[in-house]
């Protein structure tokens, strides 16, 4: 049956020709508006024999900017393959896959996943506590580890992108330069004076960022970890979600991205919570001698990863609340790193 192009096609036939389940009836409503950015997130609520009381369906995002993102970035062929061949093998918590598919071109796709709703959100334009960072650094650390230097075959079938494909610079500077103009012209969104020099930059030194975060040990990223992106269980294990962004390159990208776009920190508490990481790695095996460039790499993940607000930014609407607390969150977490970690030093 073909992929649904939209909820209305999410219906009681539907599930029961792809997914062979009893399905009676269907409720379906959006969950995501304002948190997720590249997909449309829906809860569907179902009746029928010996089915899920509910179960949350992906399907391709409402805003035709987001969508072309998506499909030309191939986020949804990459969450597809996740679930379809290393989901199993994921060393932290996810929500079980029941069914993906996607089109050849990307341009169309469908996760059914476990809802695992009654675990604990944090709402990423509020504040994260120390202990569950802590916690989410940990796994972060044990997601990296169990792939590290070993990512073989990974962008080949399409499960990941390497941060040294030529997808990104062929890609990102002109939908950045669009975001970075978009939130320039809104009011209530211009970034901090002392952004300007660094997104006025970013376009012509994003290669070469890139290419920082191509050399030396590599391993899975979940290119997305964030605080909207996380749950926890009642016993507070953390429970990674969206695996649209999947890539292979430098650790630190993950890292940098959580702690400078995700959580309130000063300096010290930065570079403890980088520290914490790499014990974690070592703890899991990784050669110490693999950690030496990571710091330096950190920093210029973190300059990177201004890409993400002012590319998403695109494709939401900067009148709705959410959306503009969502942008400002993350723009103001950055300038602060941007200013403790000399970030205009790597951006000249």
């Amino acid at each position: 049956m073909a992929i649904p192009n939209g909820p209305t096609g999410v219906t009681p036939a539907w599930f029961r020709e792809t997914l062979g389940w009893d399905v009676s009836a269907v409720d379906i409503v959006e969950i995501g508006a304002g948190i997720g950015v590249s997909s449309a997130v829906y809860r569907a609520k179902l009746t029928g024999e010996d089915v899920p009381p509910s179960v949350v369906v992906k399907l391709v995002a409402n805003d035709p900017a987001a969508a072309f993102t998506s499909q030309v970035l191939r986020f949804y062929k990459r969450e597809v393959q996740f679930y379809d061949t290393l989901a199993d093998e994921a060393p932290v918590r996810t929500p079980r896959g029941h069914y993906g598919e996607v089109t050849d071109d990307d341009g169309n796709f469908v996760v059914v996943m476990e809802d695992l709703c009654g675990n604990r959100i944090i709402d990423q334009t509020t504040v994260m506590s120390l202990e569950d960072a802590h916690r989410v650094i940990d796994a972060i650390a044990d997601w990296h580890a169990k792939w590290w230097n070993g990512t073989d075959g990974f962008c080949e079938s399409q499960l990941a992108v390497a941060l040294s494909d030529p997808i990104y610079p062929a890609m990102l500077p002109g939908l950045f330069d669009e975001g970075w103009a978009k939130l320039n012209s809104t009011p209530s969104c211009v970034p901090h004076e002392a952004l300007q020099p660094v997104g006025d930059a970013f376009s012509s030194v994003l290669e070469s960022l890139l290419q920082r975060l191509s050399t030396g040990p590599s391993t899975l990223l979940h290119g997305d970890v964030r605080a909207d992106n996380i749950m926890f269980s009642p016993t507070g294990e953390p429970i990674f979600m969206d695996f649209q962004i999947l890539g292979v390159g430098s650790a630190s990208y993950d890292v940098a991205y959580f702690i400078t776009q995700s959580l309130d920190v000063d300096a010290a508490e930065e570079r403890a919570l980088f520290d914490r990481w790499c014990a974690r790695l070592e703890a899991n095996g990784v050669p110490a001698g693999d950690l030496e460039l990571l710091w330096e790499q950190y920093r210029a993940a973190a300059t990177f990863c201004l890409v993400y607000p002012v590319v998403a930014c695109r494709g939401m609407d900067l009148e709705q609340p959410r959306e503009v607390a969502l942008v400002n969150s993350m723009m103001g977490r950055f300038e602060r790193a941007a200013t403790d970690l000399d970030l205009a030093s790597i951006v000249p």
